[in-house]
């Protein structure tokens, strides 16, 4: 026979879901990956806490944000690592051509075969009023 595990309702009432919901959304905008996977942490940490909380009666509105944040900071990871991993070659290229621009004009070059390179794989023209990278 075995006995089930009683867990309380956490005493923060949620802050550290949301806390790490936040990191995880930093982290998202500053490593995607390492953002993807936080989220996902914060997330079942989040939605753990709001069960424990609604069983005990007691606010939810730090993790409900935490849900929200952590979904946000997923999403939102998903598709800058999808853009990431899509655009690779011409972002390693960019990032090369970079180096080695030592002028304004050769710095320009650099952003104008980015452009030349992302309208090619998408097969559609820049938009006229997005601006080069710089």
């Amino acid at each position: 026979m075995t006995t089930s595990l009683e867990t309380s309702a956490p005493t923060t009432g949620g802050r550290r879901a949301l806390a790490l919901a936040v990191t995880a959304l930093v982290f998202t905008l500053l490593l995607p990956p390492a953002g993807l996977a936080l989220s996902v942490f914060a997330f079942v940490v989040a939605v753990r806490d709001l069960r424990l909380l609604n069983r005990a009666r007691q606010g939810i509105g730090m993790a409900t944000g935490a849900v929200v944040l952590s979904t946000l900071a997923f999403v939102l990871g998903a598709v800058t690592t999808a853009f990431q991993l899509y655009f690779s070659a011409e972002l390693n290229a960019y990032t090369e051509c970079r180096k080695g621009a030592g002028t304004v004009a050769a710095q320009q070059q650099c952003s104008d075969q980015l452009m030349r390179a992302f309208e090619d794989k998408l097969g559609m023209a820049w938009p006229a009023s997005v601006p080069a990278p710089a």
